[in-house]
C-alpha cells in the first residue's frame, strides 16, 4: 500500500513539475510578446486609428522611437548580443524519459566536443578531429540540454533540401529556424561559442540567427578521405568532370554532359578521383580534393590555392587547356608529394577548425584551439654518436617544416652540443637512461626511448632526412591511418622472424609509393607500437598496418632527399 502511495505522490509530483514548466513557459513567452516590437507597432497604430486628429500627428515620432529601441534589448541584465542569460526550457526537456531517449553519449576520448547542425559530408570529414553530437530538430532541446560541449557547429550545407534542417533560416521552415535558435540562447547562457560555416548557399537570415563567427567556406580538405593510397597505377585516360557549385555547371566542366555532382556523390567522390588522371572541376575546394587523389586538375572558374605545385593545377579556358592536361596525366611523385605537404599544412580539416577554434572563445577548462592538431604531435627519437652527429640532428630538426613536439635521446648523450643547441631554440629533450649505448639501433634500445615520449606518434631519426622528413611521414599517416611509414623493403636474407639480421637490418628498398606493405624500414611509427620492443620486420604479425612512403627528392626545394633511409 505504501509503494502505491509513493508511486501516486511520485506522479502528481512530476505532473505538477510538468505544469509548472508550462507556465513559466507560457508566461515567458507572453512576455516576450507583450515587450516585442510588432505588438507595439500595432498598437500605436490602433490608437491613431481611434484618435486620428492627434495619433495621426504623433505616429511619425512613435514609429521612430519604436525603431530606434528594436535593437536594444528591454532586460539589462541581457548579454552583448541582447539574449537573456537563461533561455527558456521546453518542459519536455526536464523529463528523465525524454533524456533517456536522446541517448547521452559517453566522453571517452580527448577530442574536442561539438554540437552540430551538420550535413553528412561534414559529419564525415570532422569525425576523427572532433566528438560530435548531432542535433536534429525534434530532440535539439532535449539532446543539448543533456550534453557537455564545447562548441555549437552549423554548415550551410546542412540545409539543403532533403534534410532534416531542410530551409534553415527560410520564412517557409519556422519551427527548425525557432530551434536552432533555441540552441544559440542557450549556448550563450552557458558561454558556449557557435560557428556558422557558409559551405553551401543557403537563406541570408540564417547569418543573422546570432553566431560568435560566420565563416565563408567549408572545412578544408579531410585528409582520412581523399587521398592517394592504394590507387591504381593505370589511371582512365578521359577527364572527370566534377561539380561543386550547387548552379548549373561551368560549360567547360559540363563537356560532353557526363558531370558529377559533388553535392549529391559526395560518399564516392574520393574513389571517382583516385582512379582519374584529370579532372575538370569548378572550385578550389574540389580542385584541392582532386589534387590529394593525385588527379592533375583544372579548374574551370577561379584560380587554384596558393603553394600548391603550378603544374599540377591550373586555371583552363578552353578545351586546348584540357588536351594539355589528358597528354601530361596524373601528377608524378614529386607533385603529388608537394601538394600533399601543402595541403597538410594549410588547408587539412584540422588545420580549418584550429583557426576557427581561435576566433571565437572557449570555455576555460573545456576544449582547447589546438586540440584537433594534437594527433600530429610527434617525439623524435634519436641516439647521437657523437658531438658531429648531435650537431647533424639540431640542424635536422630546426629546419622541419612540420616542428617536433620533443626530442628523446640517451643521458649520455644528453650534453652534446647539438642537443644543448636544441634546447636553447626551446624544444624540449627528454633524457633517458640508455641499457646499451652500444646498441643503439636496436629495438630494446627504440622502446626505452619511447617509453619516455608523450606524443602519440614516434620518428626514428637516424641520419639526416631533409626539411620535409616529418610533414610527409605525419602526412602519410592521416591519409592512411597506419600505424607505421617508411620506404618498403625486400628481406635480403636471413631468419623469416629477423633474428639474425645484420645492423642495418638488411633491407633494401622497394621503391613504392602510398600502398600498404608486409614491411617497412620505419621512420614514423605509432609511440605504443614502438614501445612494444618488437622488431620491425614482424610488426605486420602483430596486427599492425604497414604504409610505404618512398625516397624522393623534392621538386625545386630541398637539395637533400627526403627520407634518405636507405638501408
Amino acid at each position: 500500500m505504501k509503494r502505491r502511495e509513493q508511486s501516486q505522490t511520485e506522479q502528481l509530483r512530476r505532473a505538477l513539475a510538468e505544469r509548472e514548466a508550462q507556465l513559466q513557459e507560457a508566461q515567458a513567452r507572453l512576455a516576450a510578446l507583450e515587450g516585442s516590437t510588432s505588438l507595439q507597432v500595432g498598437r500605436a497604430l490602433a490608437g491613431a486609428a481611434r484618435q486620428p486628429a492627434r495619433g495621426l500627428v504623433r505616429l511619425p515620432r512613435e514609429l521612430y522611437r519604436l525603431w530606434r529601441g528594436s535593437g536594444r534589448s528591454a532586460d539589462p541584465a541581457a548579454g552583448p548580443r541582447g539574449r537573456a542569460p537563461e533561455p527558456v526550457r521546453s518542459y519536455e526537456a526536464e523529463r528523465q524519459e525524454a533524456r533517456l531517449l536522446a541517448g547521452q553519449p559517453a566522453f571517452g576520448d580527448d577530442r574536442i566536443v561539438v554540437a552540430g547542425v551538420l550535413s553528412a559530408e561534414a559529419r564525415a570529414a570532422l569525425e576523427p578531429y572532433a566528438r560530435v553530437i548531432p542535433l536534429r530538430p525534434h530532440d535539439v532541446q532535449v539532446v543539448f540540454d543533456s550534453a557537455d560541449v564545447d562548441l555549437v557547429l552549423v554548415t550551410a550545407s546542412a540545409t539543403r533540401p532533403g534534410t532534416p534542417w531542410a530551409h534553415l533560416g527560410d520564412p517557409a521552415a519556422v519551427d527548425r529556424t525557432r530551434a536552432l535558435r533555441w540552441v544559440l540562447e542557450a549556448a550563450s547562457a552557458r558561454g558556449v561559442a557557435s560557428i556558422l560555416v557558409r559551405d553551401a548557399p543557403a537563406p541570408p537570415a540564417l547569418a543573422g540567427l546570432g553566431f560568435d563567427h560566420v565563416h565563408d567556406g567549408d572545412l578544408g580538405v579531410p585528409l582520412h578521405r581523399y587521398h592517394p593510397i592504394a590507387a591504381e597505377p593505370e589511371r582512365a585516360s578521359g577527364p572527370v568532370r566534377v561539380c561543386g557549385t550547387g548552379r548549373p555547371p561551368h560549360p567547360l566542366v559540363a563537356g560532353g554532359g557526363d558531370v558529377l555532382h559533388a553535392d549529391v556523390r559526395w560518399e564516392d567522390l574520393p574513389d571517382v578521383l583516385r582512379t582519374a588522371a584529370v579532372a575538370v572541376v569548378d572550385t578550389p575546394a574540389l580542385a584541392d580534393r582532386a589534387l590529394a587523389c593525385g588527379a592533375r586538375v583544372l579548374l574551370a572558374d577561379g584560380s587554384p590555392g596558393p603553394g600548391l605545385p603550378a603544374t599540377a593545377a591550373r586555371a583552363a579556358t578552353g578545351d586546348t587547356d584540357l588536351a594539355r592536361a589528358v597528354a601530361e596525366g596524373p601528377l608524378t611523385p614529386g607533385e603529388l608529394r608537394l601538394a600533399l605537404r601543402s595541403l597538410f599544412l594549410t588547408r587539412a580539416t584540422p588545420v580549418l577548425l584550429t583557426e576557427l577554434l581561435g576566433r571565437v572563445r572557449l570555455l576555460p577548462g573545456g576544449g582547447s584551439r589546438t586540440q584537433p592538431l594534437a594527433g600530429r604531435d610527434v617525439a623524435v627519437l634519436a641516439c647521437p654518436l657523437d658531438d658531429t652527429e648531435s650537431l647533424a640532428l639540431a640542424d635536422d630538426m630546426l629546419r622541419q617544416r612540420h616542428q617536433p613536439a620533443e626530442i628523446v635521446v640517451p643521458a649520455s648523450r644528453a650534453d652534446f652540443a647539438g642537443v644543448e643547441r636544441l634546447r636553447a631554440h626551446g624544444l624540449t629533450v627528454r633524457a633517458v637512461a640508455a641499457a646499451d649505448p652500444a646498441q643503439r639501433w636496436s629495438p630494446a634500445e627504440w622502446a626505452r626511448l619511447a617509453a619516455a615520449a608523450t606524443t602519440p606518434w614516434t620518428a626514428l631519426w637516424d641520419r639526416p632526412s631533409g626539411a620535409a622528413f616529418l610533414v610527409d611521414a605525419l602526412c602519410a599517416a592521416e591519409c592512411s591511418g597506419a600505424d607505421a611509414v617508411g620506404a618498403a623493403v625486400a628481406t635480403a636474407g636471413g631468419a623469416e622472424d629477423g633474428s639474425d639480421r645484420d645492423s642495418d637490418l638488411g633491407w633494401a628498398a622497394a621503391g613504392q609509393e602510398y600502398v600498404f606493405v608486409n614491411e617497412v624500414r620505419p621512420v614514423l611509427a605509432r609511440r605504443a607500437l614502438v614501445r612494444r620492443g618488437l622488431h620491425p620486420g614482424v610488426w605486420s604479425r602483430h596486427g599492425a598496418r604497414l604504409l610505404a612512403l618512398g625516397d624522393l627528392r623534392p621538386t625545386g626545394h630541398d637539395t637533400a632527399p627526403d627520407h634518405a633511409h636507405v638501408g
